[in-house]
């Protein structure tokens, strides 16, 4: 009795909170669940005639409850449960019955419920899809309705409802019981029906479901329900569908003029008039649509709205190429704009429309004198003086059809009065653009698509709708470009393009445009010779395909394989222009950068580590020769500073490259050493020496190798006696191992040797240095001796420098040395061809 009470009590509590909107539907479904749920658990054995009432109601509401909020499903149990109820109700009443009178009044009493029941059941079957059983139940219901008449109305609207269900679900033959089930039980109590209205509206329904189930099989049917829904109530939309319906049947004009008919004498209002129109001209029922626009137009003469059917007259003539006649039609509203019969804004705004659709679809035919025609309908509107943005529009259109007649003083003209509409507009410094380039007026049409780069950049940068969009931007810029292409101005072409590249967002056109400024550059250097300002432009063309190619990619139209084409082009492109700049060092060394940098972005096989190996080499030579120049000390610093950085780059690369193939052949290893051997030793790096102890132990270096390292180890400012020294030993030693003795640089090198160990004017020698000094004069002599090929002028400087030698050691009373430096002098004497009478 207690969980009874707090159900009851629970149950209230739900239907007064709903009532305040403190709960929604589906709270108070559940609430209502839980509440019925355990008061029919609280049922006994035989309970009282007012519980058994209460748990129906309880019932009937919680099954509506699920089914109004869409699940219908939980509710069947509880209709099934309130079905089971009502019959122990009947059968309660059955049996106190006093006679037949009373038992008339509780099954009177109980068919009430029953039938709500029914219906509740009948819902929860067709939102299920469970079409047979909801016929079943609203069978039951219309067996009933003559004990219930007052429940026709309610049967013949859920029959509709359920009608428009299944209409929207597609399913027509269902769709179509329901309604029929509708408009007949609306007619079995005339008392108690839903009214014509209604009975219309489901007819109206009904013909509909036929006619989009299959309009030839059902078209008598569907033809039928819609005049008997004309019949019963004559609505726009009866009329409009009876007329769909024929004219999808092929029915003939007569007929359809009889139903047209039907309504001409009943109010309908004009855009009822106009649709049905519309519906007949796009049939290809001209002779009848255009009869019945004109009885429209007189009966709506007097209407504001007058116009509204003038311009679907002039659209249907247009569309049915009546052009003359559309132009009559035309003309009359002109002439009337100026004679008090304006059309209203929203008209005239049409009007525009059309004439621009007009004028639009000539121009493209290339009629422009055709397409002006139309355009100057559209002017004829506008006061003088007037400013408006479609004004400005309007008038570079006209513009446009002038240029392409070559009448380029209108199109002047047009553009100026555009210019005094709308001036800032990116449109119409396109159509100044224009005319500056079919005069050939270089200089205006720069400035003009500066301008225009500059709207363009603005637009982007603020979403101004009164401006133009970023696309707009880039794609007036593209046609300038090919504009001045066609016209053949290439530097108004490059400015354009500049301009685009830069705004440019799509992958491959950014691509395209950047390959089309670099063609224009090259052609532009190789034409006119114009490097400084040209090589600025390619380096800006270069870096912005670098840093496009170095940004994520998330076009799935620019693939992978676009984007590696798209690096080896460009790459090619940069060392050919490094190649072609050979005469101008600082630019041939930035291509060469740039080459390497776009070819990273390359699978890196072995052709592309071989020119990124180059390029890098070619880079630090350039530095490393700038820097030999005369510059200031901070600018050779930097120069070879970066020398040694693109050396660094570079060995790394030469690691991967030997491993790829024999580079027994490739100077790569030596030029490394030497570009590196330079650049440290004139920046006086510390790390020189232990470069250089590598060195000495390479077996197979070769004797240019070490020459070279001699000459750089004392170039200004590198100051390295002792490494030179180093070299020229070694390069001397490889002299003497060769079988025959090339003697012209086997004099070369000793000679270096000789000036380093002994240098000019110094007479305080050590002992030691002597000897080693001697000890090259004595190998010159062993050559000398054995060769014909030894350099006379290097045999009269040996003589020199010992005879010298000797003399120093005189003027300090060292006769003993001195006897044996000039000795070693007299030996070389004997040596000398012509010159020896003169020295003897």
């Amino acid at each position: 009795t207690q969980v009874e009470e707090s159900a009851v009590n629970l149950w209230n509590w739900a239907v007064t909170k709903h009532t305040g909107s403190v709960v929604s539907d589906e709270q108070r479904a559940k609430l209502r669940f839980v509440a019925c749920r355990l008061v029919c658990l609280c049922e006994g054995i035989d309970p009282p005639e007012g519980t058994i009432r209460r748990q129906i109601l309880m019932c009937m509401k919680t099954g509506k409850g699920w089914i109004d909020i869409g699940k219908a499903d939980l509710a069947d149990g509880f209709l099934e449960i309130a079905m089971s109820s009502i019959e122990k109700l009947y059968a309660k009443l059955l049996k106190g019955s006093d006679g037949e009178a009373d038992i008339h009044v509780h099954k009177a009493d109980v068919e009430k419920n029953l039938f709500k029941v029914l219906s509740y059941q009948a819902e929860s079957a067709v939102a299920q899809g469970d079409f047979q059983k909801a016929v079943m139940c609203v069978q039951r219901c219309k067996d009933m309705l003559m004990k219930l008449p007052k429940e026709t109305c309610y049967l013949s609207i859920l029959c509709y409802n359920f009608g428009v269900e299944t209409y929207e679900w597609k399913r027509y033959e269902q769709s179509s019981f329901w309604l029929s089930q509708s408009y007949d039980i609306g007619k079995t109590d005339m008392k108690y029906s839903v009214g014509k209205e209604m009975q219309a509206k489901v007819l109206r329904l009904l013909a509909t479901a036929y006619f989009e189930w299959d309009c030839n099989l059902y078209l008598e049917k569907a033809l039928k329900a819609i005049s008997l829904a004309n019949q019963e109530n004559l609505h726009p939309a009866g009329c409009f569908l009876k007329i769909k319906i024929l004219l999808k049947s092929g029915a003939s004009d007569e007929d359809i003029n009889s139903a047209v008919a039907e309504f001409l004498h009943h109010e309908m209002s004009l855009d009822f008039c106009l649709n049905t129109a519309k519906l007949l001209l796009e049939h290809g029922r001209e002779s009848v649509g255009f009869d019945f626009l004109k009885s429209v137009a007189e009966r709506f003469e007097s209407s504001p709205d007058l116009g509204k059917i003038t311009l679907l007259h002039i659209e249907f003539l247009l569309q049915n190429k009546r052009e003359l006649l559309a132009k009559q039609k035309v003309e009359e509203i002109v002439i009337g704009h100026y004679t008090g019969k304006q059309l209203l804004p929203e008209a005239l705004n049409q009007l525009h429309i059309i004439l621009w659709d007009r004028a639009a679809k000539h121009y493209e035919a290339k009629s422009y004198s055709e397409a002006l025609h139309w355009y100057n309908y559209s002017v004829s509107f506008y006061t003088p003086g007037q400013i408006d943005q479609n004004l400005a529009k309007l008038q570079r259109n006209m513009a446009s059809c002038y240029l392409h007649l070559k009448q380029i003083d209108k199109a002047k003209e047009a553009v100026k009065e555009a210019k005094r509409c709308d001036p800032n507009s990116i449109f119409t410094k396109f159509s100044v653009y224009k005319i500056a380039v079919m005069e050939k007026d270089t200089d205006k049409a720069v400035e003009t698509v500066i301008e225009m780069g500059k709207l363009a950049e603005k637009s982007s940068q603020h979403e101004d709708k009164l401006r133009v969009d970023e696309n707009t931007g880039t794609n007036l810029l593209s046609l300038a470009a090919h504009i001045a292409l066609e016209n053949e101005q290439q530097v108004v072409a490059i400015k354009a393009l500049e301009y685009l590249s830069e705004h440019l967002q799509d992958c491959q056109q950014l691509f395209a445009a950047l390959k089309c400024l670099v063609r224009l550059m090259l052609s532009k250097v190789m034409a006119e010779n114009e490097e400084k300002s040209v090589t600025y432009g390619l380096n800006n063309t270069f870096s912005a395909a670098h840093k496009r190619l170095a940004g994520s990619f998330t076009e799935e139209k620019f693939t992978g394989d676009m984007r590696i084409l798209d690096a080896h082009w460009f790459r090619k492109v940069a060392w050919n222009l490094a190649v072609q700049f050979r005469d101008y060092p600082e630019k041939m060394r930035d291509f060469f950068l740039l080459s390497f940098k776009l070819s990273q972005f390359c699978p890196s096989d072995k052709g592309v580590l071989i020119a990124q190996k180059t390029c890098l080499l070619m880079a630090a030579a350039v530095d490393l020769e700038m820097g030999r120049q005369q510059v200031t000390p901070s600018k050779q610093t930097e120069l070879l500073t970066q020398a040694l950085q693109h050396l660094q780059v570079c060995k790394e690369i030469w690691k991967v490259l030997k491993l790829t193939g024999d580079f027994a052949k490739d100077p790569t290893e030596t030029l490394l050493l030497l570009y590196e051997f330079e650049a440290r030793s004139k920046l006086n790096d510390p790390t020189l020496h232990d470069l250089m102890e590598s060195v000495w132990e390479q077996p197979q270096i070769e004797v240019k190798t070490l020459e070279i390292i001699a000459s750089l180890a004392m170039e200004s400012p590198a100051r390295y006696p002792v490494l030179c020294k180093k070299a020229l030993k070694g390069a001397l030693n490889l002299h003497r191992k060769q079988t025959v003795i090339d003697a012209e640089k086997f004099s070369k090198c000793l000679h270096s040797l000789i000036s380093l160990s002994l240098p000019t004017g110094l007479t305080d020698l050590d002992a030691c240095v002597l000897q080693e000094v001697w000890d090259y004069f004595e190998d010159a002599l062993s050559v000398v001796s054995s060769t014909d090929a030894y350099p006379e002028v290097e045999i009269l400087w040996l003589m020199t420098r010992a005879w010298n030698t000797g003399i120093f050691q005189y003027t300090v009373g060292k006769y003993k040395e001195a006897e044996q430096w000039c000795g070693l002098g007299m030996r070389f004497l004997n040596h000398l061809g012509s010159l020896k009478k003169s020295y003897e």
